[in-house]
């Protein structure tokens, strides 16, 4: 049951450590805005919390966190900036307005012990009242506030709770990232034995319907619970390709805790692609595009998953992303019906040319944000392959597109025509079935697919979602786009996009 905003909640605490705990787990759950006020006696413990929360948001068990007494606010430039204010010795409410306030919390967090002298300047849309008292031999801490921060430290016990019963329960946890999906990683380091990695996966609320009574999810073929990720992992795992190990799962809460692949990536320091890492992980496709994937795959226990497929009505709810996000950006206005009947006929006839290629499991998003490099291990085992859980059967050629063409960093043309050749060599050295000509064809269908998407979802992440980095991407895509569209059989689409007068060509 979600934490109404009125809602209170207690959390003993036995001794120091599940202070200190829970100042971490704090530092798991806040978020830039958020405001937290501590209250309690001398010697209630705020100062045990608050350090544990930097020293968590810092990643360092040793870093020095002076109290704040004498200079009313000590600042950290961390993961996300923290400030540390003590307000005991202010002696007006307007001096808040001199720190700025304001200014801190609008990419920062802050911690404000003593805040009864500025209570109603506090804002309450954003703010964590956590009172610390004694209780008993211990503490207690009782905390109340909005739902969205109270059900997002929820969450956090959940999983302590999950590690606890995976055997890690002192592990420390750090915060490792979040993805464009409703997914959240964590890093975390038992006191003993190599760290682990935490999928925190709760289940998305459904989105909005867009066509025949389904969701774009639906449409697309986005995955939405764990058993996609456990089975294609397992899947791949068996068949020889570095998929993460899984150590522990909690399907209905949304948890996998997983082998932790490691840090390096197939870009050097300055972003660039390594060439030697990019072929072997050519390589590793191959491997895996010349297996004979089943359509149905074991998950745990007798529970099955069956992978999707990627079907004419995926293609084009992704396509459908250039003409309802990309275009009217470009343009300042909407397409007509007509542009609409006429695209998505043009696409229509695209997919019926790929009808005959090769289609087998496709990863989906194969690219650099997606590979960790192994360099201890030997040959396609160096390649660690992480974010599988959309994989489909379909034309294998977008996986390989979606690897040349990384969205993420700029692939040179020669490096690109490198790594596109090396594929089609391991592919005749792997069969003589493989015919290349259709895997040209497909190759240039399916890039053009994926860019058209990638143009709607960067300018969808920028106006929709709030996220307007994702827009420093839109030039190597219309460079990528471009680049196929020389294709012949690409000729109707490229006819259509010079009329539609967006840009691109």
């Amino acid at each position: 049951m979600s934490l109404n905003v009125s809602a209170t909640t207690h959390i003993p605490l036995a001794e120091d450590a599940d202070t200190k705990r829970l100042g971490e787990q704090l530092a798991l759950t806040l978020k830039p805005g958020d405001c937290v006020a501590l209250v309690g006696d001398l010697g209630a413990g705020k100062s045990t919390l608050a350090r544990a929360f930097i020293r968590a948001m810092a990643e360092d068990d040793e870093l020095e966190v002076p109290s704040p007494t004498f200079t009313i606010v000590q600042s950290y430039a961390l993961r996300i900036p923290v400030h540390h204010l003590d307000l005991y010795r202010l002696s007006d409410v307007s001096e808040l307005d001199e720190l700025g306030l304001d200014e801190m919390l609008k990419d920062g967090i802050c911690l404000i012990e003593w805040p009864d002298i500025a209570e109603q300047d506090l804002p309450r849309e954003s703010l964590l009242t956590l009172q610390l008292e004694h209780s008993g031999s211990g503490r207690l801490a009782t905390l109340n506030g909005p739902a969205r921060i109270l059900d997002r430290l929820k969450r956090v016990i959940e999983i302590s709770d999950f590690l606890q019963k995976a055997g890690h329960g002192t592990a420390k946890r750090r915060f490792l990232s979040g993805d464009a999906s409703s997914r959240a990683y964590e890093t975390i380091l038992p006191q003993d034995g190599p760290g682990l990695i935490l999928m925190d996966w709760p289940t998305p609320p459904k989105g909005a319907i867009i066509q025949d009574g389904k969701t774009y999810a639906e449409i697309a073929h986005i995955a939405q619970t764990p058993p996609a990720f456990i089975a294609i992992g397992h899947y791949l795992a068996s068949n020889g390709l570095a998929a993460p190990a899984i150590h522990a799962t909690d399907i209905d809460k949304g948890l996998l805790l997983l082998e932790d692949l490691g840090r390096d990536g197939v870009l050097d320091e300055a972003g660039n692609p390594i060439a030697e890492r990019y072929l072997e992980s050519v390589s590793a496709l191959a491997k895996l595009h010349a297996l004979k994937t089943p359509g149905i795959l074991p998950v745990e226990n007798t529970e099955t998953y069956s992978i999707p497929g990627f079907d004419r009505a995926a293609m084009k709810v992704e396509v459908s992303l250039l003409i309802d996000w990309y275009l009217p950006w470009k343009r300042g206005s909407a397409a007509s019906q007509d542009e609409r009947d006429d695209y998505f006929a043009i696409w229509d006839g695209l997919i019926d040319e790929i009808a005959d290629s090769e289609k087998n499991l496709l990863l989906r998003d194969f690219h650099s944000p997606n590979i960790i490099w192994r360099d201890e291990k030997s040959g396609t085992d160096k390649v660690g392959l992480i974010d599988f859980q959309d994989a489909m059967i379909g034309p294998t050629a977008y996986d390989v597109a979606s690897l040349v063409q990384d969205a993420r960093v700029t692939i040179p043309q020669a490096l690109s025509d490198r790594l596109l050749e090396h594929y089609i060599q391991q592919r005749h050295q792997q069969s003589d079935g493989f015919d290349e000509v259709k895997f040209r064809d497909a190759f240039a269908i399916m890039a053009t697919q994926r860019n058209c998407k990638l143009a709607g979802i960067w300018v969808r992440l920028m106006q929709r979602d709030g996220k307007p980095g994702y827009m420093r991407h839109m030039p190597r895509t219309m460079t990528y786009l471009q680049a196929v569209l020389k294709n012949d059989r690409l000729s109707p689409l490229r006819d259509w996009l010079i009329k539609a007068d967006i840009g691109i060509l």
